[in-house]
């Protein structure tokens, strides 16, 4: 048990995330392919947990959402991720909890060196029994931009539904 809790590169990777980032996000929720991106910003600040086997992801922005009366308007958005290394499945796991839902969405992924790229995949399940399959891809541009694509299929069909592009606090 004690081999296993032991931290490795893979845990040291996710570590070079650590700090404050600023994003920008773009998110396709209209069906028609033509429509354009919702588009909105925050702040996301990461930081190691449980001596470095994790990292702990605490985001803040703002979307536009409809109100009781159907009229768009700005909403406090928050969310939270952890994503460590299972040394025990060998590969990266991450969870996901936000104020827009009560679910927690749990990944499992891999990384490919060649490409400075995570590939994350799951389902969720937004509505009963509407279960969509999810990959999420988080690309490391550079140790102060990172890009994140999320894809769902849906009618067996995969569509990038969102992307997230973050630049280091303080950076360009």
């Amino acid at each position: 048990m004690m081999e296993m809790s032991k931290l490795n590169e893979n845990h040291k990777l996710l570590s070079e995330t650590n700090g404050n980032w600023n994003f920008a996000i773009k998110m396709w929720m209209n069906p028609d392919p033509n429509a354009k991106p919702q588009e909105s910003k925050g702040s996301a600040t990461r930081k190691d947990i449980m001596g470095g086997r994790y990292v702990m992801m605490d985001v803040t922005g703002k979307m536009q959402m409809p109100g009781e009366d159907g009229k768009m308007k700005d909403v406090q958005f928050k969310g939270m991720g952890i994503e460590g290394y299972d040394n025990a499945k060998k590969k990266f796991v991450s969870s996901w909890i936000d104020n827009m839902s009560t679910g927690i969405q749990s990944s499992e992924g891999s990384y490919d060196p060649a490409s400075k790229t995570f590939t994350f995949t799951s389902v969720i399940e937004m509505m009963p029994g509407m279960r969509t399959p999810v990959r999420e891809v988080l690309k490391m541009t550079d140790k102060d931009h990172m890009m994140m694509e999320w894809y769902e299929t849906r009618g067996g069909q995969e569509k990038k539904t969102m992307e997230i592009a973050y630049t280091r606090a303080g950076k360009k």
